[in-house]
């Protein structure tokens, strides 16, 4: 029996029409290309992306998203992250699925990768925890339009620790053939100013490599904590590609939700 883990927000985060979907994001991808055009940017080892419906943060999440273009025929191995929103999970819960579906087409789950965590005490397997779970699903028609054949590690991360989430990330590190994507937006439900400026200690923390956000300040916070400490292992450097919230997009200023999207690029040392 081939298990699938059909779309649960198709039509409400984004379109659930192929055509309209394949147009809407290609759209964003393209409008993200056009501030790409000038600079020589290092393919990411990973990724912060938003995850909102598209109206609000699709933008802002195409920033990182162009990034991985330059590696469509190189990555074949995404592991993403994000919070579990619907159903407590203790540590990071995988989807007991062999594919997630999108209008898209249908990603294969990496039974590899899958394995090489399974023992590991904090995975558990939870369906429930990704029936509805839109942190991660939202994701997936970015990446399907800007890889080619690539297989996907969903984790849904509820209660644990950043070392925790490090501890799976360095089992699924890899090489230049995988990439590793986080999800999270950033402060919820604040007043326009004040979100501004949580949100702007939020990127500096990030910035900093320091993993302490809080879900006040993240909800994908204990996910982006654990890549923080990996990226200080790796000496990855961090970059702020887009920063904005509902506010400057399509909702209003008096209750916003905070958006960013952040490169974590592999430090090349000169030889001289």
């Amino acid at each position: 029996m081939h298990l699938v883990r059909p779309p649960a927000v198709a039509g409400t985060f984004y379109p659930r029409e192929t055509a309209s979907l394949l147009k809407g994001v290609e759209a964003l991808l393209g409008a993200a290309r056009q501030r790409l055009v000038h600079r020589q940017a290092a393919l990411p080892k990973a990724i912060i992306v938003p995850h909102a419906g598209y109206i609000y943060s699709g933008a802002t999440a195409a920033q990182a998203y162009a990034r991985l273009l330059a590696g469509r025929h190189s990555i074949h191995r995404v592991i993403l992250l994000g919070p579990a929103h619907r159903v407590p999970v203790r540590g990071l819960a995988l989807p007991g699925a062999e594919a997630f579906s999108t209008p898209l087409g249908e990603i294969a789950v990496d039974q590899a990768a899958t394995a090489a965590i399974a023992h590991l005490p904090q995975v558990v397997v939870s369906p429930a925890a990704h029936a509805l779970e839109h942190s991660l699903e939202v994701q997936l028609p970015f990446l399907q339009s800007v890889l080619d054949e690539f297989t996907l590690l969903p984790l849904a991360v509820g209660d644990a620790t950043p070392a925790e989430v490090e501890q799976v990330l360095e089992a699924l590190w890899g090489g230049p053939e995988t990439v590793i994507v986080i999800s999270s937006d950033l402060s919820h439900f604040l007043p326009y100013r004040a979100a501004k400026e949580l949100d702007q200690e939020t990127v500096q923390s990030i910035l900093h490599l320091q993993e302490t956000l809080t879900h006040e300040q993240a909800c994908g916070g204990t996910p982006v904590n654990g890549l923080l400490l990996a990226a200080k292992r790796h000496h990855l450097s961090p970059e702020l590609l887009d920063l904005c919230n509902s506010g400057d997009t399509a909702g209003d200023k008096l209750r916003v939700v905070g958006y960013a999207s952040f490169a974590f690029t592999e430090a090349h040392h000169d030889v001289h």
